[in-house]
């Protein structure tokens, strides 16, 4: 049937379409919040049983999965929920720092007018009232992490680099990788607030260098600004009540020393 005869969801979408992406949301939360053991094969008949969906968006949902780097394809057939070493998640969180470094020296190398800045500062000024004020709420955490998301999309954005959008997507897609990974869990830390200054000043650093075209340092901000991200994970593996809410800590392999 043509795909603009199907039916349609009241979003739009054709409804097999719909079925695929809501499936692939519901696995993926499954798969994150420890659903699965690492190493688990995933039954495709016991799991369109208890998801209530057909073998094609089940199949297609899976194979998103594995494409994400959370399931491996086993060589048999079938898939196997991946485990994660803490070397994994280093890796990762290294890439994330040179790909969003070069996002960042692209933006500052290929800004036409400093008009398309505004949306970037618009952004900042709203992080700063809340990192600048007297009480962290949790609303006004979730707002901070909500604007910072926006802020590190709209940098990638201005690098105007479709290829590396892509290849950004691709990375955010694994655990504990995407800008905002840590930080809903490290609300209630003693040192969430200095993370915060510090990674607000950061953001302060790489808008000044983007905006008076500065490529390299802009890099440099931006891979220094991703490591941030480990010290939200050693702190994380401190903590007990943090690895508990942390998606997907139940993917990972840890040493015997944890």
């Amino acid at each position: 049937m043509p795909t603009e005869l199907r039916p349609r969801n009241r979003r739009g979408l054709p409804k097999d379409v719909s079925k695929t992406v809501a499936t692939e949301v519901r696995l993926r939360e499954m798969v994150l919040g420890g659903e699965f053991h690492p190493g688990e094969a995933v039954s495709e008949n016991v799991l369109g049983d208890r998801l209530g969906v057909s073998r094609t968006p089940l199949r297609l949902a899976l194979c998103k999965l594995e494409y994400e780097g959370l399931l491996n394809v086993l060589p048999e057939g079938g898939f196997v929920v991946r485990q994660f070493t803490l070397a994994d998640i280093y890796d990762s969180i290294e890439l994330r720092g040179v790909l969003e470094g070069t996002a960042a020296r692209l933006a500052a190398e290929r800004l036409e007018n400093p008009s398309e800045l505004r949306r970037l500062e618009q952004l900042a000024d709203r992080m700063d009232v809340i990192v600048n004020s007297k009480e962290l709420t949790l609303a006004s955490f979730a707002d901070y992490v909500d604007l910072n998301a926006s802020f590190h999309e709209e940098w990638l954005e201005l690098a105007k680099s479709p290829t590396l959008e892509k290849s950004m997507e691709e990375l955010y897609a694994l655990p504990f990788t995407a800008p905002s990974a840590f930080i809903r869990t490290h609300s209630n830390l003693p040192e969430a607030k200095e993370i915060m200054f510090l990674a607000q000043d950061h953001h302060r650093q790489i808008l000044e260098a983007i905006r008076h075209r500065e490529g390299t340092r802009a890099e440099s901000l931006a891979r220094e600004h991703s490591r941030l991200a480990r010290r939200k994970l050693r702190l994380a593996l401190d903590n007990v009540d943090i690895m508990k809410k942390l998606p997907g800590a139940s993917l990972i392999k840890f040493p015997h020393t944890f």
